[in-house]
């Protein structure tokens, strides 16, 4: 059966940003790790532990770099002090790394620091094959590597290169709207045409899902920089306004997901003809920069909201549960409603930036 409405389509734009492979955090790796490895030329330490650790210790927020290294330093060391021990008692052998392995992953539980398990258990395991004799000297110099690598992907963090995710938010936030109607105008032509859930529709459906996840990961990680570094009104005010939408974006698809889980249903001619208009016309207010809803809009709100009531005054008469049709009505109705509140966070948006710019021409 033929999909209504594809939900977006190919550009150019979109292939340059699909296969840009640089990103921030690729160019931050490939910093700390040149930085690593020339120190320790320069001390006279073999790089290898100390550019494995700043690879894989590069965090998406300076923050959580500062926050792991407290964690991740006391784990390696852990894992060297096993190294060696294990070394020292077994040789290099299969039965060593597996002890190394183990033993670091157990005590880095049992002392809460998961958060440095991985170069810990990599510290350790790396170290069994070089550690032949001098076991103490080697023991404070994987150390010292290790806390090379973790300082100097911390200082790249967070004086190099800093995370900005304010823009990446708000664009991606005007995408999620768009594609959110796209998918909601798909369903309602499936409701109207009383065919069943396309998997196109559902496959779109959990990807803005996951869209939306990815986009509150970034919000987390944007105000874990607010924390270390200064960033203007303006950027905040943004933020602030872009998050109050984004809550109300996860409102829009638990009524979209309840629309998706209704049964085929045949909606008469007429009927069909306002559902149909209402998802059209949800649509476009999605895409309009100031989800503006013209009279044509509120005409068909109200036609809507008479189905909904008689539909409601019909069922008390016979039944307390609400058909699927009555359902269909007040899902639209919320989404509605949702709109307008999109709307108002749009609008208090526009007069703050309109109080701002008065406050700066008087001062």
């Amino acid at each position: 059966m033929a999909r209504g409405i594809p939900i977006r389509k190919a550009s150019t734009a979109a292939f340059l940003k699909k296969y840009n492979f640089v990103g921030g955090r690729v160019l931050k790796t490939g910093i700390a790790v040149f930085i690593t490895a020339l120190i320790c030329e320069l001390l006279g330490w073999p790089p290898m532990f100390a550019v494995i650790t700043a690879i894989v210790t590069v965090e998406p927020t300076a923050a959580d770099s500062i926050k792991k290294a407290y964690v991740r330093f006391p784990a390696s060391a852990i894992g060297a002090a096993f190294s060696v021990v294990f070394n020292f008692a077994f040789g290099d052998s299969p039965l060593t790394y597996m002890l190394v392995a183990v033993a670091t992953i157990i005590a880095c539980t049992k002392l809460r620091l998961q958060d440095g398990a991985l170069v810990a258990v990599l510290t350790g395991v790396a170290m069994i094959s070089t550690v032949h004799d001098h076991y103490l000297s080697n023991f404070f110099i994987r150390l010292g590597t290790t806390l090379t690598g973790l300082t100097v992907s911390t200082l790249v963090n967070l004086l190099v290169i800093r995370p900005d995710y304010s823009k990446s938010i708000l664009s991606k936030i005007q995408e999620l709207l768009k594609d959110t109607g796209e998918v909601i105008e798909a369903r309602g032509t499936e409701i109207t045409r009383n065919q069943p859930l396309h998997q196109e529709t559902r496959a779109d459906f959990q990807r803005i899902l996951k869209d939306t996840e990815t986009i509150e990961t970034l919000c987390k990680y944007q105000k874990k920089e607010w924390k270390l570094h200064q960033y203007n009104r303006k950027d905040m005010r943004d933020f602030h306004y872009g998050y109050k939408k984004l809550t109300t974006i996860r409102q829009i698809h638990y009524h979209l997901g309840n629309l998706l889980a209704l049964p085929s249903v045949v909606l008469p001619e007429p009927k069909a003809r306002i559902v149909a208009a209402m998802v059209k016309s949800i649509r476009e207010a999605l895409h309009h920069p100031d989800f503006s809803m013209d009279e044509y809009h509120d005409a068909v709100v109200r036609e809507l909201l008479d189905l909904l009531r008689n539909e409601v005054e019909g069922r008390e008469a016979c039944s307390h549960r609400f058909s699927e049709e009555t359902v269909i009505y007040y899902e639209l109705i919320s989404l509605h409603d949702l709109l307008e509140e999109l709307n108002h966070i749009h609008h208090l948006e526009i007069r703050h930036q309109l109080f701002v710019k008065k406050t700066l021409d008087i001062q």
